[in-house]
């Protein structure tokens, strides 16, 4: 065991998380000739600029760690250009937050492109591995002061998205084109695990991968059951037991399975889970693969603003499918869009009660990010979609404090599964809140 190992043993990493464009946004960014809000809203939160703000905010919160991405976009806005302000920009965000004994946690790629890149390498084509990988290779070797690494968030939203749906950049619907992408995409992991190793043997390095509890909308309706098993096995499986043998085996609704070599295997240092929902398989023959995504309240624990369904339970049990893979697990994601604070509250409680069981039954557990720090752009949703400790004017860009904010504060001091180091550091900074002997 390396000694960063130990010591994430012992100190359990409480943070918040965001990504760069989603904050910022980038008039390089293939997003932004996709929707038309950044002709109104260019730099969404202003968090490019007030960055030293936004640190005083996660250290007001009294987590030990943050997560946030880079933006490529900016650092390579021109195939043949390399700005180094910008790089230098992202380095003082690292130095800032380690100066604060604030831990960071960095993400290569959540979502977004250069322009130039998804136009002539788009992830299908053979050259984007070659294009990414320098990419990475020249960004790895200008930043330091950083233990933790995602290489991807979420590819499997970007391949569903971008190549089967067609609702995200870089717009196709075509199945061969996405088994191409999502091979390239992983050999890319394994090419970053590789010479983030390089520079720094004690790294801890992986994916954040999105996973959903299924289940069917009808119990009894077998055509619903069978839509459950293969979404399990697709959307959540497949890429656990790529990471362990190489293959990642994707059912396809009544179709032969697709297995896909991929060079991953034992390429993770921890897995990092982003978990917000259960979704319901209903069969529809007149529906693309013939199924629907539905959400309902059956818990009575509501929906989201998004229409989500809120499922605490259902954190247990990917926490226990991912332990498979017997590494370190890290909820890299989990939160709720709501303007209603005491509902945001409850979700947090719920969800990190469910994490507290799963730790004591002895699932191996080192963090937990609450999703977002602040409100930010929601991809397909806008500005609608309110995830944020701290709500955001997007007009003035002011910022100002949930009650959530103040109960996530409380809830980490509160919880035993970190250091007596960690437990001094936040009992000298927050204070509990009135309010919450009526929550908890």
């Amino acid at each position: 065991m390396s000694v960063l190992q130990k010591n994430l043993k012992n100190n359990f990493l409480w943070g918040v998380a965001t990504s760069a464009f989603q904050l910022e946004g980038s008039p390089y960014a293939d997003w932004s000739t996709w929707d038309s809000i950044f002709n109104l809203n260019p730099k969404i939160t202003n968090h490019y600029e007030l960055y030293k703000e936004d640190i005083k905010l996660i250290k007001n919160l009294g987590v030990n760690a943050y997560r946030f991405s880079i933006e490529w976009s900016r650092i390579q806005p021109s195939e043949n250009y390399w700005n180094k302000e910008v790089v230098k920009h992202y380095q003082k965000i690292i130095d800032l937050l380690n100066e604060n004994n604030i831990t960071p946690m960095v993400t290569i790629h959540h979502f977004t492109h250069p322009v130039w890149f998804i136009t002539k390498y788009p992830w299908h084509k053979r050259k984007s591995i070659e294009k990414f990988t320098e990419y990475v290779e020249r960004l790895i070797e200008n930043i330091n002061g950083v233990d933790y690494w995602i290489t991807f968030n979420e590819p499997y939203l970007l391949i569903l998205g971008g190549y089967l749906e067609g609702c995200i950049p870089p717009g196709h619907k075509d199945l061969n084109l996405a088994i191409k992408a999502l091979k390239n995409i992983f050999t890319c992991h394994s090419n970053i695990y590789d010479l983030l190793h390089l520079k720094n043997k004690k790294t801890m390095v992986s994916i954040a991968h999105n996973m959903a509890v299924f289940a069917p909308w009808v119990k009894w309706n077998p055509f619903d059951k069978v839509l459950t098993k293969i979404a399990k096995r697709f959307y959540n499986h497949s890429v656990i037991e790529g990471f362990m043998d190489g293959k990642i085996k994707l059912p396809i609704p009544f179709r032969k399975t697709i297995e896909i070599e991929v060079p991953i295997q034992g390429k993770l240092d921890f897995f990092g889970i982003n978990y917000y929902t259960r979704i319901h398989m209903r069969f529809n023959p007149f529906k693309k693969l013939f199924v629907e995504f539905r959400h309902r309240d059956i818990d009575g624990h509501g929906l989201t603003d998004m229409g989500w369904e809120i499922y605490p339970k259902g954190l247990k049990k990917v926490l226990k499918y991912a332990s498979k893979l017997n590494v370190p697990l890290i909820i890299t994601e989990n939160g709720i869009a709501t303007k209603d604070d005491n509902k945001k509250i409850k979700y947090i409680k719920s969800h990190v009660d469910v994490l507290e069981n799963a730790i004591k039954e002895g699932i191996d557990v080192r963090g937990y990010f609450y999703w977002s720090l602040i409100d930010n752009y929601e991809w397909l949703h806008g500005l609608d979609a309110r995830f944020g400790l701290y709500r955001v004017d997007f007009k003035t860009y002011k910022r100002t404090p949930t009650k959530a904010a103040s109960f996530y504060s409380y809830i980490i001091k509160s919880r035993n599964f970190y250091s007596e180091e960690i437990k001094k550091h936040l009992s000298s900074q927050t204070q509990s809140p009135e309010y919450i002997n009526h929550i908890t």
